[in-house]
């Protein structure tokens, strides 16, 4: 631990030409490019060719999280507009939220968001509880009122085609704010493709929350503390793992959340347990990873946590290279870009890890 690198905050660093930060999706799911990162060598290639890329044996692991319609436009009871961005569903007619105004709201205001009224019952650190005060379910305002939570790097208003792309083909459990986005370049045409292949398929569930957004403000790293996000590692998804390791295959997890959840469940004692937990599972370089083989994943922000877990996963020189190789490709980043395929990297000293 004395020897491992002190890796800090600027040196995740990197300009990105903002031409690259994609606004909208490729026509179709699988139209994306994918890198292929294995240690120092890079290959340009196709999404439509990741079957080729695994092994029969592997496992593919997914986060069937579904997003919410979570951004709210309101008035507040001064007549003020405001934003209401849900980050956490903790009933049928409560929740947590963000909240974006001139003002502050206060705690026991209302909100109006077309018939329903929100109430502020309290504070939560950076975030409000709110209720539903009369008549009316939280799930039927987000229907009928919610928009989908595009990034704050797309610099545009959601739109009807948002509804269905910012949201991957599996998605089956309600409760995240932010897709998780390595699973968007999934069609049915490609998970019928990787089943033909033999390659086997599992799932977890982790609400991906708004917090995935919110920037590292420390140059030290161990002074990070991360958001809390809920997840749940199903009991069939650690019999698949089992076998996976059985036959000789990998486990691939598709996206950083998918990550995060294997390796929190066994974070303690490198056990895979099946069960919910919350977590805040900070990983940056020295991190000793005990469940996930590959990783298929986007490009993330600079300066993020996810940056700082690929750089965890596939070694820190891997990959500033490989993004240095994607920028003068001309690979489209972030949420609605392109896609790398990462081989875990030799593990190092250190790590910079809050459970």
């Amino acid at each position: 631990m004395d020897n491992a690198p002190a890796y800090r905050l600027s040196d995740f660093d990197f300009a990105l030409p903002p031409e690259l930060i994609a606004q909208a999706p490729a026509a179709e799911r699988g139209a994306s490019r994918l890198l292929h990162v294995r240690g120092g060598r890079l290959a340009d290639c196709l999404f439509r060719e990741l079957p080729s890329l695994l092994d029969p044996r592997d496992l593919l692991v997914f986060n069937d999280t579904r997003v919410l319609r979570a951004r709210l436009h309101g008035r507040k009871d001064s007549g003020g507009r405001i934003e209401v961005m849900i980050e956490r569903i903790l009933g049928p007619r409560e929740a947590l939220a963000q909240m974006r105004a001139s003002h502050a709201p206060r705690v026991g205001s209302a909100l109006a968001i077309g018939p329903f009224r929100l109430v502020v019952a309290g504070r939560d650190d950076r975030l409000y509880r709110v209720r539903i005060d009369g008549e009316g379910t939280l799930e039927a305002l987000l229907e009928t009122h919610g928009e989908v939570p595009l990034p704050p790097y797309i610099a545009r208003p959601a739109t009807g085609d948002d509804a269905a792309r910012y949201q991957t083909v599996y998605a089956t459990q309600p409760g995240a704010v932010a897709a998780p986005t390595a699973g968007l370049h999934f069609d049915q045409a490609m998970l019928a493709a990787l089943a033909g292949r033999g390659i086997a398929s599992a799932f977890v569930t982790l609400h991906v929350g708004a917090g995935t957004f919110l920037p590292v403000q420390s140059e030290n790293l161990r002074e990070h503390r991360m958001h809390s996000e809920w997840f749940d590692i199903p009991a069939a998804t650690v019999t698949a793992v089992a076998a996976a390791r059985e036959r000789g295959g990998r486990v691939v997890a598709v996206g950083t959340t998918t990550l995060r959840a294997l390796e929190s469940s066994a974070a303690s004692d490198g056990v895979l347990r099946a069960g919910a937990a919350e977590t805040r599972l900070f990983i940056s370089p020295g991190f000793e990873f005990r469940v996930v083989d590959r990783l298929l994943t986007n490009f993330h922000l600079p300066k993020s946590t996810l940056l700082m877990l690929v750089s965890a996963f596939a070694g820190y020189a891997t990959i500033r290279a490989a993004y240095a190789h994607a920028i003068a490709g001309r690979y489209r980043f972030f949420s609605y870009g392109d896609a790398m395929l990462l081989e875990r990297g030799p593990a190092v000293p250190g790590s910079a890890v809050s459970p």
